[in-house]
């Protein structure tokens, strides 16, 4: 049976947090209201989890799941090292709505889908999302929606869809018109953005100093 609890308020908040942490490590998924959309998450260490989720959402490994952090520092344990483009990007946009992909540290224990040696990392601007991260740790995260059905903006959205597949559901309100992060590829000789959201091309450029055409 799920478990919704309301995070505007400072009890049900706290008893919420406790919740979600314990359900983490207990390979069990949680609900997280983000600064873009709502996610789906788990234990990124957790393959078991990891498929739950992937199984929840019906979606197939072909999609890998990104990772959230709390920290920047926290990037460095996870990727084969940090550039100084990442570096600039992460003070100009963390935490915030822009994702970056990097190649992941290959002593990694972890299956996050087919994402051929990279990982997508963000760091939510959300306090809720952000207390839990720094408490547990990196966590796979995907939108809280079943594959190819709107994402949700609210809690009660998440349920709707993803009913009992999910133990515990973190209300923080109604995340705004769902828009997506910014999906900057630093796994080449150039970056490259994937997905324009949230954060425009132009500033992304800005930030690198690159031509905005450049990162096509």
């Amino acid at each position: 049976m799920s478990a919704v609890y309301d995070c505007s308020k400072h009890e049900s908040r706290a008893d919420g947090l406790a919740a979600a942490a314990s359900a983490v490590r207990s390979s069990r998924l949680v609900v997280l209201p983000t600064d873009t959309v709502y996610g789906i998450g788990a234990d990124a260490f957790d393959s078991g989890a990891v498929q739950s989720l992937l199984r929840a959402k019906n979606r197939g490994p072909d999609m890998p799941v990104g990772v959230l952090v709390g920290s920047w520092s926290t990037v460095d344990g996870l990727v084969l090292g940090t550039p100084p483009q990442a570096r600039a990007l992460m003070e100009a946009f963390w935490p915030g709505d822009l994702s970056i992909v990097l190649p992941h540290a290959p002593s990694l224990q972890w299956d996050l889908g087919q994402s051929r040696g990279t990982v997508m990392l963000r760091m939510p601007l959300h306090p809720v999302a952000l207390e839990l991260l720094r408490d547990v740790g990196p966590m796979a995260v995907s939108s809280a929606n079943v594959s190819g059905q709107p994402p949700a903006s609210t809690a009660q959205e998440a349920v709707d869809q993803l009913g009992d597949s999910v133990a515990v559901y973190l209300d923080g309100g109604s995340t705004g018109e769902p828009v997506p992060s910014t999906m900057v590829d630093l796994t080449g000789d150039d970056p490259v953005i994937l997905r324009e959201g949230a954060v425009s091309r132009a500033a992304v450029a800005e930030v690198l100093g690159v031509p905005a055409e450049s990162l096509a």
